[in-house]
């Protein structure tokens, strides 16, 4: 029986190092590297260079893309580049494209040229988000079915690690070594993602791309919708997350208004360890997910996720309680990490291979409205009912997304019968 689950857990960590999973790790930095660049980092230069307010606000438009991206995932799914294949050939000219632009904006002055800095910033953010697209598609389409659990843990672990390298180490960097300098090593940096791109193995899986923009337009929604259970698939997708959005809106301001802690602890333990946790849960999950199956992982880390929100109740009753904060933290961001990777891994198994640019983007797109709508009545609810109840409101929240995936687990078995197939021929 040993035997057994040592094999088992020997398979699993094989997986860490076969070259596709490899290759969406590092792709996975390669995706998160801009982000700040145009973003956190950007506003800190701005700040230092002494841009006013109004227009460092202003700035914060530069990000729309991101959440447009999808308006144009049509091209991506319907023409190709001359090389490297159907999706690689877009990461690397997206790659080469940012490259450039990270060095053009290292080179402008925030306080000089602030219009041109922002036109710079908005192209950035643009093809950013176009890298994301295509990169979103490839893993779908490169990886196999017991991968892809792991697979999105792995991405959204190089995700993290390019946000803070580009965001608190820029910062850090930016002192002893000026803004220009800093941006300049940013885009260096990216080479690690070309070197992926070129490492980078096709699907194994060949698909027919879309034959006409106006197929590659409607084909998606067509296809999805002609599919049993669609409109439930699309609530599952905004519902399962929408628990932990809810509580996480409001997580850094109850720590300190709260219970009272400061904002060097709340920094330390919420950010910190949090992030630690966050990536540690996101790395197990994906392991567990290739051992337990899509189902079984969305409804075990699901649960997890809901009860996590019950120890910021806890927390909330018990007043400031450093081991009850440390406690609540690590098991919120442990089980939101764990629920991010078999969450990423539902998405992906929904994807047609024809179309995997388009409905990646739009499945996203949706399973971000459950952030943005929870965010206003958060603050509201919480000052009328206080932190203990707001955090059980928040775990109720929860119980629709589960109930729904119980639901439809026949459904959502099916999608790893289908893929386990697929994997087979």
């Amino acid at each position: 029986m040993g035997n057994v689950s040592a094999e088992k857990y020997v398979r699993t960590l094989k997986l860490l190092a076969n070259r596709r999973v490899l290759t969406v790790t590092f792709l996975g930095f390669a995706s998160g590297l801009p982000l700040a660049l145009t973003g956190g980092t950007l506003q800190a230069w701005m700040a230092v260079e002494g841009v006013d307010l109004k227009t460092i606000g202003i700035f914060s438009l530069v990000g729309l893309p991101y959440a447009l991206k999808f308006f144009w995932a049509p091209l991506l799914d319907r023409y190709a580049l001359p090389f490297l294949g159907r999706r690689r050939g877009w990461i690397l000219g997206t790659q080469f494209v940012l490259i450039g632009l990270i060095i053009l904006l290292g080179l402008t002055s925030p306080k000089d040229t602030p219009w041109l800095v922002a036109s710079i910033a908005l192209l950035l953010t643009f093809t950013s988000a176009t890298q994301d697209v295509v990169f979103d598609a490839y893993r779908t389409d490169v990886l196999r079915a017991k991968e892809r659990g792991l697979g999105a843990a792995v991405s959204v672990t190089g995700y993290r690690i390019a946000m803070l390298v580009s965001g608190a180490l820029a910062l850090v960097l930016a002192g002893p070594l000026g803004w220009r300098l800093t941006y300049l090593l940013m885009a260096g940096l990216m080479m690690v993602g070309v070197m992926a791109t070129l490492f980078g193995q096709e699907p194994e899986v060949v698909s027919r791309p879309p034959q006409s923009l106006k197929e590659a337009i409607s084909g998606p929604l067509t296809e999805f919708f002609e599919r049993p259970a669609s409109w439930a698939f699309l609530a599952l997708i905004i519902l399962y997350k929408i628990g932990d959005a809810f509580a996480g809106s409001l997580t850094t301001a109850f720590l300190i208004r709260g219970p009272g802690f400061s904002i060097a602890e709340v920094g330390a333990i919420n950010k910190g360890l949090g992030l630690l946790a966050t990536i540690f849960g996101a790395l197990y999950g994906g392991v567990m997910l290739a051992r337990l199956g899509l189902y079984r992982s969305l409804m075990i880390f699901g649960i997890l996720q809901a009860v996590s929100n019950l120890s910021f109740m806890v927390l909330a009753y018990a007043g400031k309680v450093y081991s009850i904060m440390v406690a609540a933290v690590a098991f919120e961001n442990l089980a939101g990490g764990m629920g991010t990777a078999a969450f990423l891994a539902f998405l992906m198994a929904l994807c047609d291979h024809r179309y995997t640019a388009t409905q990646f983007a739009l499945f996203s797109a949706l399973a971000s409205l459950g952030r943005i709508f929870v965010g206003p009545p958060s603050g509201y609810l919480s000052h009328e009912v206080g932190w203990v109840i707001f955090f059980f409101i928040t775990f109720l929240a929860a119980l629709p997304g589960l109930i729904l995936l119980y639901k439809m687990r026949q459904n959502v078995l099916l999608l790893d019968i289908n893929y386990d197939v697929k994997d087979k021929n």
